[in-house]
């Protein structure tokens, strides 16, 4: 039964613009549906599983008699947050507080739990342009303002201490959010970079929260946790794209002490707790570093390929990639659309790309974004084929 009666239309809120990625997966599906081979480099997803480590902790927590699988702590399994703590030791060389870390349902909880914490209605919020898209769709739909920063080739996509000040002077910040590796270019701030524009923002009064879930896929130089710089930063991180854990929807913050009590308030009222099986299985992850590092050695290879391949099909216009597992290439060579070009790249050859107006509303439009997350056979298959497409075009 229908009703013309206004009770339930969508809220102002809500009208935030589609994950683009999301619909090129959907486009993507289709197509195999259809019985078409797609190489799918539109999605930042690994391939590979989750370590084994983690699916046999996740096996023997299933084989028992399911009572320890009901809520936990709203903070997270005190034995994960200790064990997160001492992943900061182990990777950056200093103590985290393990009373600091909360665990959240991937990152994506956690960027609602820091915006909500941290900001009111109406705050702004820094970002850069190109940058994760639901950043600025999460921040919209809370009722906060994103003000796009531009960045390009010339500062390696990265924002500067100067780009910050700038906008702060215009109509003052609340917060600026960084992300190094970067999404959607796979660059990276130096140490020195990265301490300049933290202690530039705080200094102004700002505060910083730090994307770091790509840590940890780095090829040019180890990534630097914003943590080291400041304590008063909110990290957040996952087990989503280094731990190969993208469906079982963890994530972490570490966070300013004075901040984790209001934090805990929101995600027991919000998820009560991440899920048992996910936090299990996710401290366990920690244990198989012979074999993630094995699937971030196939990155690099992919990388290599990339950045060999594209050139020779006349993509050449990129910055070499630092980190993570993308490549954000200018096509405005061969069009000036790049959302067609992605659409037109799917169709006819059966490779799925992002388009850059996905991270760029401006200047996406010359750009966009592959992702090297899948098998290196993909790759070789991948560069073959956009090549072969890129000539029929000319």
């Amino acid at each position: 039964m229908t009703s013309d009666h206004p009770l339930c239309q969508p809220s102002a809120r809500s009208d935030v613009p589609p994950f683009m990625v999301m619909d090129v997966m959907t486009a993507a599906a289709r197509l195999e549906q259809a019985g078409r081979h797609v190489i799918h480099m539109e999605v930042g997803q690994p391939e590979a599983p989750a370590p084994a480590t983690a699916l046999a902790a996740a096996r023997a927590a299933l084989g028992g008699s399911g009572a320890a699988l009901g809520y936990t702590e709203s903070l997270g399994i005190p034995s994960l947050r200790r064990r997160i703590a001492r992943h900061y030791e182990e990777t950056y060389g200093f103590a985290v507080d393990p009373a600091t870390v909360l665990v959240t349902t991937g990152s994506s909880g956690a960027f609602v739990l820091a915006f909500l914490a941290l900001l009111e209605p109406g705050d702004r919020v820094a970002l850069t342009a190109p940058a994760y898209p639901p950043y600025r769709h999460i921040l919209t739909a809370l009722g906060c303002e994103p003000v796009l920063i531009r960045t390009g080739p010339e500062t390696r996509w990265a924002l500067t201490p100067e780009a910050l000040l700038a906008a702060h002077r215009e109509t003052p910040l609340k917060a600026v959010l960084i992300a190094s590796p970067a999404n959607p270019t796979g660059t990276m701030m130096t140490e020195e970079a990265l301490t300049r524009l933290v202690r530039t923002a705080e200094d102004a009064g700002i505060a910083v929260i730090s994307d770091e879930i790509y840590h940890g896929l780095d090829y040019a130089f180890p990534a630097t946790t914003a943590r080291a710089v400041s304590g008063d930063t909110v990290v957040i991180n996952s087990f989503s794209k280094y731990f190969c854990m993208t469906g079982w929807r963890v994530g972490w913050i570490v966070a300013p002490e004075r901040l984790v009590r209001p934090m805990e308030r929101l995600h027991q009222n919000l998820a009560i707790s991440v899920p048992t099986l996910s936090q299990i299985a996710a401290e366990a992850a920690f244990e198989g570093r012979a074999e993630l590092e094995a699937v971030k050695a196939g990155y690099a290879r992919n990388r290599d390929i990339l950045m060999k391949g594209l050139p020779a099909c006349g993509l050449d216009r990129f910055l070499p990639v630092d980190g993570a597992f993308y490549l954000y290439a200018d096509v405005s060579g061969f069009t000036p659309d790049s959302h067609a070009f992605a659409r037109a790249l799917l169709e006819e050859a059966g490779v799925a790309v992002t388009p850059g107006l996905d991270f760029d509303p401006v200047a996406g439009h010359r750009f966009v974004r592959f992702s090297y997350a899948r098998a290196e056979a993909d790759m070789v298959m991948a560069v073959d084929r956009i090549g072969r497409w890129l000539k029929g075009l000319g």
